[in-house]
């Protein structure tokens, strides 16, 4: 499938490990890392990916099971930080012709994902990007 916005049609993707077990050498327990994930989240701070072969959930579900699940999702708040980011780029540089479409591209991707959040049930139904009040959601 290719790029939305982009004209390439890259295969590359990330590749599951060949082993679903933790590794022999990992003294922790399943609870121990439940207890570092749920210690690093109240503190703001993500913790490293890999943990789903240990504890056998993903991230996620385990932050949505102690109520500290995020407001919105991940990869919808990157982009609306890439926004404000190439927003902000734009103040002090109001000629950057080629950010300004940029940012066009990047807003459409905001409002796709968000249509399609909305759909799932993911975000709020009266969710609405805003490019004036975005840097309050990524603050």
């Amino acid at each position: 499938m290719g790029r939305m916005h982009a004209p390439g049609k890259g295969i590359s993707s990330s590749a599951l490990p060949y082993r679903r077990a933790p590794p022999t050498w990992l003294k922790t327990t399943p609870d121990d890392v439940v207890d570092q994930i749920i210690k690093l989240a109240r503190k703001g701070l993500t913790p490293p990916k890999s943990v789903r072969f240990v504890t056998g959930n993903k991230i996620l579900r385990i932050l949505k099971s102690q109520g500290l699940g995020p407001s919105i999702p991940e990869d919808l708040w990157h982009l609306i930080k890439k926004a404000v980011a190439v927003r902000k780029h734009l103040e002090t540089n109001r000629k950057d012709k080629d950010s300004k479409f940029r940012l066009i591209l990047i807003e459409s991707r905001i409002h796709r994902l968000a249509r399609y959040y909305k759909t799932k049930q993911q975000i709020a139904p009266t969710f609405k990007y805003d490019s004036a009040t975005a840097s309050t959601l990524v603050a």
